[in-house]
């Protein structure tokens, strides 16, 4: 079974939770168990209507089997045997795949190990180059680690969490919630179901918060700087600590999350997801989003968010039967540095390492506050049409640091005629695609002028008497795709 998909161990994974035996499920599926015991042995393919009945029996989601998982896990592995450290073993691609395919679990260990081991040696580095005062401590940051776990319990949930969705169409409708009187109802209900006082205090008296709860005298007070929509936010946050503890609780009792520096870091990413769909709910907001094509300064104003707040929300649009474009995000500093990712489309952003700079969110530093629109290809053919603007994050007065980051958020290139950024563009003209890669060390471009680090996947040739586009890049060869 070369080259085809592998699907049995998935298969054999739904029926232990079940319960059933090969008999039994192969009576459900209406295949005899012989067919069924080659199907979980990757001896023969999973057909089209095996997989649909699977879905009527059992409520499973058909991405189940579409290796999302697996080809992110490949992603990853592929990017920790891309670090320098491997370059002696040259660890081959199909190697890697067969890893992520046969033995989730101890690839993901591998992944996992290699990150505290990055961490590590980051701890030390930054070590190295300070020499620690008398009492002072360093190692591993937990946080670092944690952050990584939250992203991936996000991806593994495809950034979509239906008893939060339900829990807050509740809220609005329990609270009776309106979108023009949104902070007073808000306020109203924390007050009649909580005994939450909600106040508005002064810069100087927050102490650089902008939220800050008191549970001893259930006093909620948000910092005068918060516009009207981060506000209500703010209050939709509060809410979700009070009103779902317990449902915060379960989903962060994931195995991804194996530190409670990661358990209470999911808290905080699963109530402000709270937060958004009480904000934006989602059908009225889907139904927005469609309706003013995907407009994301439009729906901004319209539910009185942010233009990441609004972003963030496209990519939760996931429920079945009732979805929205699938779009991977990004978030990034002038620096680089990648401080939020998600993707629901084949674009697995790197995990160790900075993303490609040919990516336009990195250009959308040269026009603060525009819009930048751009079709990219990557190494395997596939096109994808992004946006990207920055975000300016301004806490505070004169004096207050003004903190500039970018948004990026794309699309696979079939579905970018819904989009109202791609109005005026030639989608048809793929050859003005722009080829990007994910990072240097895994991309195979070598005439690529932005090239910082050579790849893994070819030896390093260097010729003194001769330039190139970069260090790294041959003359003369054939040129890449």
């Amino acid at each position: 079974m070369a080259g085809t998909a592998r699907f049995g161990r998935r298969l054999r994974q739904l029926r232990d939770r079940v319960g059933l035996t090969q008999v039994a499920l192969a009576q459900r599926l209406g295949i005899s168990p012989s067919y069924l015991n080659l199907m979980e042995h990757d001896r023969r393919p999973l057909p089209a209507a095996v997989l649909v009945k699977l879905a009527q029996e059992f409520d499973v989601d058909v991405r189940t089997f579409g290796g999302g998982a697996e080809a992110r896990l490949a992603s990853d592995l592929t990017e920790v045997f891309g670090d320098p450290l491997f370059d002696a073993l040259k660890v081959p691609a199909d190697e890697i795949q067969e890893l992520a395919q046969q033995a989730p679990t101890a690839a993901a260990a591998v992944v996992h190990l290699f990150h505290a081991w990055e961490a590590a040696r980051a701890s030390a580095n930054a070590m190295a180059e300070r020499a620690l005062e008398p009492g002072e401590s360093g190692g591993i940051d937990p946080v670092r680690l944690s952050s990584e776990q939250v992203s991936d319990l996000l991806q593994k949930h495809m950034n979509h969490f239906p008893p939060l969705e339900e829990a807050a169409e509740s809220l609005r409708r329990d609270a009776r919630l309106s979108d023009e009187e949104l902070f007073v109802g808000l306020a109203r209900h924390l007050e009649r179901a909580y005994g939450v006082r909600v106040q508005i205090d002064t810069v100087q008296n927050m102490r650089g918060a902008l939220r800050r709860f008191d549970p001893a005298t259930k006093t909620l007070v948000l910092s005068e700087v918060l516009r009207r929509g981060s506000r209500n936010f703010q209050l939709a946050h509060q809410a979700a600590l009070l009103t779902v503890p317990a449902l915060l609780d379960h989903v962060a009792a994931d195995p991804v999350l194996t530190s409670d520096e990661s358990r209470r870091l999911a808290r905080i990413a699963l109530a402000s997801y709270f937060a958004s769909a009480v904000v934006m709910p989602y059908d009225a907001f889907l139904a927005a989003a469609e309706a003013e094509r995907y407009d994301v300064d439009l729906l901004g104003h319209r539910f009185r968010t942010s233009f990441e707040q609004v972003a963030h929300r496209l990519t939760t649009l996931r429920r079945r039967g009732r979805e929205g474009i699938p779009f991977h995000m990004v978030r990034v500093d002038i620096a680089g540095n990648i401080s939020k990712k998600f993707s629901a489309t084949a674009v697995r952003f790197p995990r160790f390492s900075g993303l490609c700079p040919l990516w336009d969110v990195h250009a959308a530093f040269l026009r603060p506050g525009f819009i930048r629109v751009q079709i990219s290809k990557l190494q395997d053919g596939s096109r994808w049409f992004s946006v990207a603007r920055t975000v300016r994050k301004h806490r505070g007065g004169y004096h207050a640091r003004n903190v500039l980051q970018a948004i990026g958020l794309g699309c696979a290139l079939e579905d970018a005629h819904r989009l109202v950024y791609a109005d005026g563009i030639d989608l048809q003209n793929t050859a003005a695609a722009i080829p990007v890669g994910m990072t240097c060390r895994l991309c195979e471009r070598m005439d690529c002028e932005a090239r910082a680090f050579p790849p893994v996947q070819k030896p390093l040739s260097i010729d003194e008497n001769v330039l190139g586009m970069s260090f790294y890049a041959p003359v003369g060869g054939a040129k890449d795709p």
